[in-house]
């Protein structure tokens, strides 16, 4: 099973059973990570961008490239993600949706860190297919 779809159905799930909202602060926790990723790309600083990248997700992207992180993350063309319109955040993880782009993350302890971008919305059997995400 893809981590786009582990993601999706997990972030669903919590929904359905929690039916709670995060805090505020979690919420603007994650659109900050989510904005800092965004506009390290945009300003071709792909090396930061691999800096805010989960672990896993960062190893995926230099397995999969057979190569370092940042030309890596450049080949991939990921789509310019434009103003946050919305975040959603259930326990330690998050979906944050921006003009151009869908972004998973997720919080570690030394804060939030993105797990798949580049995502668009499949259907009900695979809500999420993402160009960028960890394994």
């Amino acid at each position: 099973m893809s981590l786009s779809l582990r993601a999706g159905g997990a972030l669903l799930l919590a929904a359905l059973l929690c039916g709670c909202g995060a805090s505020a602060a979690r919420e603007d926790g994650a659109s900050q990570a989510g904005r800092r990723f965004a506009a390290a790309l945009a300003a071709n600083d792909y090396r930061a961008g691999c800096e805010l990248l989960a672990p896993e997700t960062r190893d995926e992207v230099e397995q999969d490239a057979q190569g370092p992180c940042g030309p890596a993350l450049r080949e991939l063309g990921l789509p310019a993600a434009g103003p946050v319109r919305g975040v959603e955040v259930y326990g330690r993880d998050a979906l944050l949706r921006t003009a151009g782009d869908v972004l998973f993350l997720s919080q570690f302890g030394s804060g939030w860190r993105v797990t798949a971008a580049g995502c668009v919305a499949q259907g009900e059997d695979e809500p999420y297919r993402c160009a960028l995400k960890g394994g």
